[in-house]
């Protein structure tokens, strides 16, 4: 009974209240990790808005989540966004960088990226992605939570924005160059974001997760489990609580700073 009641109390009350009402821009928000941000900050009850370049089905959205299908590269499409916000007066409280192209091995399927032969319109594609889109939208986001003196950046990095990707627990794939160098630069963002705005009240910090567990072939989740000293990949929505964590007053003395979630990998 006591459980019972424990696990009600949990699922009624939100683990951070603070970030109730907080109005919340995601980026890549329809992707795997994306839309388990996006769930985590609903179940705050915080207002949340996607911005994403794919699909959605906004008639199954819920009250707090708000779409906008988006080409972050394109600034004309932020500049758009952003006039939504301010001729609704709404002021943004969080932005989530987390849109990013990522290539992840599967099944019975050949993804040839190899260094020397690596193609330069997909190195463009990439970065255009991952780090020309987290600096527009920094720029002209950011920039509006500069003007209310308040705000919180949260980039999503990766362990391999610490490490080099270990080629050798993948078949018939090569984790692309690209990968690694967007990872590594949005860490030189997020240190240069929190020490720009930091007179402005912005907070911006970085997050480095690991892989999350997602039926991965069964090779490569061994191989990668061996180079992690926990024994495992994330499970999904591990790292729900340390991005909420990040974006309340909570981490209020946090800035600047890259939080690494891999089970230990990146010590060994």
């Amino acid at each position: 009974k006591k459980f019972c009641l424990y696990s009600i109390y949990n699922f009624i009350m939100p683990k951070f209240p603070e970030l109730k009402n907080k109005n919340v821009i995601i980026t890549g928000g329809s992707g795997f990790f994306g839309k388990q941000i996006v769930k985590a900050f609903q179940n705050q009850k915080s207002n949340v808005f996607v911005i994403d370049i794919r699909n959605n089905n906004t008639k199954n959205l819920k009250k707090n989540i708000h779409y906008f299908k988006a080409d972050i590269t394109k600034e004309d499409s932020l500049i758009k966004i952003i006039n939504y916000f301010k001729k609704k007066k709404i002021k943004i409280d969080i932005l989530i960088n987390n849109a990013a192209n990522d290539y992840v091995p599967k099944n019975k399927k050949k993804n040839n990226f190899k260094f020397e032969n690596f193609i330069k319109n997909v190195w463009d594609n990439d970065l255009n992605v991952g780090l020309t889109g987290s600096f527009l939208t920094t720029k002209i986001f950011g920039t509006y939570m500069a003007q209310n003196i308040s705000g919180v950046i949260l980039n999503i990095s990766s362990d391999l924005g610490l490490i080099a990707p270990d080629q050798r627990i993948y078949d018939n794939f090569t984790k692309p160059v690209t990968y690694s160098v967007i990872k590594h630069g949005i860490i030189g963002l997020t240190k240069y974001t929190a020490a720009y705005w930091s007179k402005k009240n912005i907070r911006c910090n970085a997050i480095a997760p690991g892989g999350i567990f997602n039926n991965q072939n069964k090779k490569f989740i061994s191989k990668l489990n061996k180079l992690i000293p926990m024994g495992r990949m994330a499970k999904k929505n591990e790292y729900n609580d340390l991005v909420l964590f990040l974006c309340s007053p909570s981490s209020s003395y946090i800035t600047g700073s890259v939080v690494v979630a891999d089970g230990g990998r990146t010590i060994i």
